[in-house]
């Protein structure tokens, strides 16, 4: 039992730093993931249910999180600004709907507990990922924007070679999906792109490689997924 509990913390562990290594050094000592480490490694939630409530808690702080950090950043931005974090917010939520039906559908071909975690970080991952984001905009809020704005995407080797995986990996789900499923990833896709659309123009040109790159893995990990006893 010890042996397993052990084995679950660490892959936990590893799904907490894998999709977000641009932001790793940001978050290395975040009270949210410290908190959550220590919830996983008590013995009294060692269980799948025990692990995943510990994730679906730190998903919540995250999400209060970026609540506050928008909250804070829409205070201080002028009116067009504004508007626009609104549009990024709207598409975000957007996304975050559909993507939660297309990993429902995932899950939905599996068999075994250890999904349920994987799942479980698979919704903690881009609450995290967005939290993060808005907090560094919300700490620059007001303050002059020295911050270089991101090309098209086939200008920056780095982006283009993303959107190439990107592509491969969102192939690669849709033939391991059921056909009556398809349509599920279809729709979480456009909505992703609307929420890149609408995001990458207001950040820096790191946050477009970042945006695309967390998608990368995210599509990667669900393929990883599907199908799996």
């Amino acid at each position: 039992m010890l042996c397993a509990v052990a084995s679950s913390v660490a892959m936990t562990a590893a799904l907490l730093g894998a999709p977000v290594a641009a932001h790793a050094e940001v978050a290395a000592a975040d009270p949210i993931d410290a908190s959550m480490r220590t919830c996983l490694a008590r013995a009294d939630m060692s269980s799948t249910v025990g692990q995943v409530q510990c994730m679906d808690t730190a998903r919540l702080a995250w999400q209060a999180s970026m609540d506050q950090s928008f909250q804070q950043m829409q205070s201080q931005l002028p009116d067009a600004s504004r508007k626009k974090w609104d549009e990024s917010q709207k598409r975000w939520k957007a996304w975050r709907e559909a993507d939660g039906k297309l990993l429902a559908a995932v899950l939905a071909t599996t068999h075994g507990t250890s999904y349920q975690l994987s799942g479980a970080d698979m919704q903690l991952q881009p609450v995290r990922d967005r939290a993060l984001a808005l907090r560094a905009v919300a700490a620059q809020a007001g303050k002059p924007d020295p911050k270089t704005r991101p090309r098209a995407c086939s200008f920056d080797a780095q982006c283009e070679h993303a959107a190439f995986d990107l592509n491969r990996y969102y192939r690669r789900l849709h033939a391991k999906l059921p056909a009556h499923s398809r349509p599920v990833l279809s729709r979480a896709e456009r909505s992703w792109t609307a929420y890149r659309d609408a995001t990458v123009p207001l950040m820096d040109a790191r946050s477009q490689v970042d945006i695309v790159g967390a998608r990368v893995a995210q599509l990667k990990r669900m393929g990883d997924t599907a199908g799996n006893d």
